[in-house]
């Protein structure tokens, strides 16, 4: 079975977001633990968090894959930068905790002139900072596009970050077909290679969920401009194959695609169709 969903608003709650999700043939979703482009959270309900928690439950959901604020930059040049990463990340974890056992995702962040070890160093630093034995969250590394001086365009990135981190079993990655396909992982004609290339490196162990998504550039663009599935330079049918690949088909997917909610209910209806016909 194809576990695929996208990204939800907040707006109206979790139970609203589990209800949209079932609406348009999803059994999993993306949601911003806070505002995407500041840093404000609203208040957790613990009655609404319960209801979503019933829902996941008797519709058999896969793990939902929450997404950290874009601001937040664990490996930012200005320490109050970092130590505001740091406080976001602490208290989403903490917030987690009302929807236990699944996924936290973020981007690594951008090192600005100081270096991917420099990066890589304060990356590690903010997760061995914040993560406790006792959370009931994994927290996945996302794959990057490689744009600017983003931390983790390589698969060598990654495992770099994971090596430093002393609760790495509580840490995994989050792999975008966007992503990797602009750094130069050609996933369209040589999957298999990849993937390969994935274990080699990081352990396919490791890979917990797909963030699926089209281009708008060609391959090694490293520029980070999603397109509709289908409508950009992998295709359709390459993607389509991400979903029924055997290291990856028991995986969550999470559409990231420039959507309304029934462009996003037209792809998962395609992609289940093609991942059936299979």
């Amino acid at each position: 079975m194809l576990h695929i969903g996208c990204h939800l608003s907040t707006t109206g709650g979790f139970e609203a977001m589990g209800k949209t999700a079932l609406s348009i043939g999803a059994d999993t979703f993306a949601f911003f633990t806070r505002n995407p482009r500041g840093m404000k959270a609203k208040p957790i309900d613990p009655d609404d968090a319960a209801a979503l928690r019933t829902i996941l439950e008797e519709h058999h959901f896969a793990p939902l894959v929450a997404h950290a604020p874009y601001t937040m930059n664990a490996c930012a040049a200005k320490p109050e930068l970092r130590e505001l990463a740091h406080t976001m990340m602490k208290d989403d974890l903490a917030r987690m905790e009302y929807l236990p056992g699944n996924l936290y995702n973020f981007h690594p962040g951008s090192h600005v002139k100081q270096g991917v070890e420099t990066g890589i160093f304060f990356i590690a630093e903010l997760l061995n900072d914040v993560m406790s034995p006792d959370q009931h969250t994994t927290i996945l590394l996302e794959t990057m596009a490689g744009k600017g001086t983003e931390v983790g365009r390589t698969f060598e990135e990654i495992r770099a970050i994971i090596d430093k981190v002393e609760l790495s079993d509580k840490l995994g990655v989050c792999l975008d077909t966007c992503h990797i396909w602009d750094g130069g992982y050609d996933v369209a004609a040589h999957l298999d290679d990849v993937l390969a290339e994935f274990d080699r490196t990081i352990g396919i162990d490791r890979l917990k969920a797909v963030h699926l998504n089209d281009s708008l550039n060609p391959l090694a663009a490293h520029k980070d401009r999603h397109a509709k599935i289908g409508a950009g330079t992998i295709g359709f049918d390459a993607l389509a194959r991400v979903t029924q690949h055997p290291k990856l088909r028991d995986l969550p997917f999470i559409l990231e695609t420039p959507n309304d909610l029934a462009g996003y209910a037209d792809e998962i209806k395609r992609l289940r169709a093609a991942f059936s016909a299979e």
